[in-house]
């Protein structure tokens, strides 16, 4: 079984280009002020600062392709257990 992982986003760098939200949108939204928030299982944003939550098993290739063609390098996907960056801006290549 794969790591569980977790997924937030650098609100200071986000674009509000809004693909997150058309690539996982059970896991990103764009709120009122234009910029894009992580939901937790609960479908309500998480709008503290770098508020992380659990990605579900089922959109962990959407999340990470979202982090990957994310123009504004601002959303990070770590593991839950060591905390590596395995998509994001801090990622290895």
């Amino acid at each position: 079984m794969a790591e569980p992982l977790k997924v937030w986003i650098d609100q200071n760098l986000c674009t509000g280009d809004g693909l997150c939200a058309q690539y996982a949108p059970d896991v990103f939204e764009l709120d009122i002020d234009g910029l894009a928030y992580v939901k937790g299982p609960d479908g309500e944003l998480r709008q503290q600062h770098c508020a992380s939550v659990p990605v579900p098993p089922d959109l962990v290739l959407n999340v990470i392709d979202s982090a990957k063609e994310c123009p504004g390098e601002c959303i990070h996907v770590v593991r839950e257990p060591d905390g590596v960056e395995i998509a994001g801006p801090n990622a290895e290549e």
